[in-house]
């Protein structure tokens, strides 16, 4: 597959990256030459300067025949328009863009991507799922990440197993079923010092791994419970940043959780004016630096439940839930695009670090995978996926039990929906045609994985 990526920035390394990785032709066009030229060093890519938009650029990127576009540059208009002019110039059969402006993106204006119109396939608002991301995971507080697959009927759960109340921690994952009959969740991954594996049933959890599991919603609380987690949702509520994040996350706690007492802080006036007339009662505005104590305790930040913080500047994000921890805040939540923050953050006092970045990637690589992967979550950059795919008839996956198909080193199946059923496999289940699978893939096992996930057959032994 031959594939432009307009945008050199983090996103769009990653995604080309990742695309090369598996064998496809990526060019990356930007306008600032030293991106342009690091891509080009540094990955197995072609990196282009240029501007996105213009035609002679893509064409020399190209686009003629090329079978996807993906725009992530950082200007709205310039994902728009290299879009069209991909479409209407060059044919290219699929196109990508994000957009982040909330005047884009209301629903009255949806026609606008049409065919006939900005024939953008697929449109993806970073901010509006940044915020639906949070909103999900203040509903299972005990959980660092969470999302949900299969329409809802599984949860990936992230965890942290640091407290004194992990009944995991010592043990074994084989000896889970002694420990908890009827367990109805699957370790998926461990992350132990900042390195991520599929874990084996010899494996044992140890003080301060996250795990990444996959359970049924409804026994989310007891699974996070028998791990240590017996956090409740928040009553009250402060949200550091009235941009397009903060105005959406309070937005959507004003209709699912009415009952939520909600404190947002913003340190432009102007802004902090406009978000108080969009939020109305929903919420209380103040106008400040959440960085100035004064501020933070005149929103009550030190007897809040949690706060989360979501302006545009990542230190901001971090300072201020530190020093709301500091007042005695339960549980902070935090915007943060730099990964290289991440080795510090718990040390701050930091309990759920949300990267826009990631949630940009898994959503773009939800559509770039094969049609029969309908979602998919990036856990690490450089470790694998959370894949829900439709078993397909004549694939290896459903040629035998689960032990005697050959599953890669670096898969694991997780939990299967068969019609309205949740099952958690065991090595003598048999995947049907038609089943719901939830599996993690690494990196390394990607092309064995979608060979079986495609039906190709194993070669016959020699």
């Amino acid at each position: 597959m031959r594939v432009i990526v307009c945008g050199a920035g983090q996103v769009g390394s990653t995604i080309a990256r990742h695309l090369a990785s598996e064998g496809n032709d990526v060019t990356v066009v930007d306008i600032a030459p030293e991106q342009a030229r690091r891509i080009d060093e540094n990955y197995d890519v072609r990196g282009m300067e240029g501007h996105a938009a213009h035609p002679e650029v893509l064409q020399r990127a190209g686009a003629d025949g090329a079978d996807m576009l993906i725009a992530v540059t950082r200007s709205d208009e310039v994902n728009m328009v290299a879009c069209q002019v991909a479409y209407s110039l060059f044919k290219v059969r699929r196109r990508i863009a994000r957009v982040r402006h909330h005047g884009y993106l209301r629903p009255i204006w949806r026609a606008l991507y049409g065919s006939d119109q900005l024939p953008i396939d697929v449109l993806i608002s970073p901010e509006i799922e940044v915020a639906t991301g949070i909103a999900r995971r203040l509903r299972t507080p005990g959980a660092f990440d969470t999302v949900s697959l299969a329409d809802g009927r599984v949860q990936l759960l992230g965890v942290h197993c640091n407290t004194a109340g992990c009944r995991m921690i010592g043990k074994r994952l084989m000896d889970l079923p002694t420990m908890l009959p009827h367990h109805d969740f699957v370790v998926m991954a461990i992350v132990r010092q900042g390195k991520a594996f599929v874990p084996a049933g010899r494996d044992a959890i140890e003080p301060n791994d996250d795990i990444y599991l996959v359970t049924e919603p409804a026994q989310a609380d007891r699974v996070l419970a028998f791990l240590g987690h017996r956090e409740r949702p928040a009553h009250r509520l402060v949200i550091v940043g009235g941009g397009n994040v903060g105005l959406t996350l309070a937005r959507e706690l004003g209709r699912s959780a009415p009952l939520v007492s909600l404190t947002v802080i913003e340190s432009g006036r102007s802004r902090a004016e406009f978000v108080s007339r969009e939020l109305g009662k929903v919420a209380v505005v103040l106008h400040g630096d959440a960085l100035d104590r004064e501020v933070l305790r005149e929103a009550n930040a030190g007897t809040a439940d949690t706060i989360v913080a979501v302006t545009n500047d990542d230190e901001t994000n971090i300072f201020s839930s530190a020093l709301a921890k500091r007042e005695g805040c339960g549980r902070a939540v935090t915007l943060v695009n730099k990964s290289s923050y991440e080795p510090i953050l718990p040390a701050l006092g930091i309990d759920a670090v949300v990267s826009p970045n990631a949630i940009t990637i898994s959503t773009i690589l939800r559509h770039v995978r094969p049609r029969s992967i309908s979602a998919l979550y990036n856990l690490r950059e450089d470790f694998g996926e959370v894949v829900e795919t439709v078993a397909q008839p004549g694939s290896r996956l459903v040629s035998g039990a689960l032990h005697d198909i050959g599953l890669p080193r670096g898969m694991l199946v997780g939990a299967v929906v068969r019609g309205e059923e949740v099952i958690i496999p065991h090595g003598t289940f048999r995947i049907e045609p038609g089943d719901h699978v939830i599996a993690l893939i690494t990196y390394a096992a990607l092309h064995e994985a979608e060979e079986l996930l495609a039906g190709a057959q194993a070669p016959a032994d020699a």
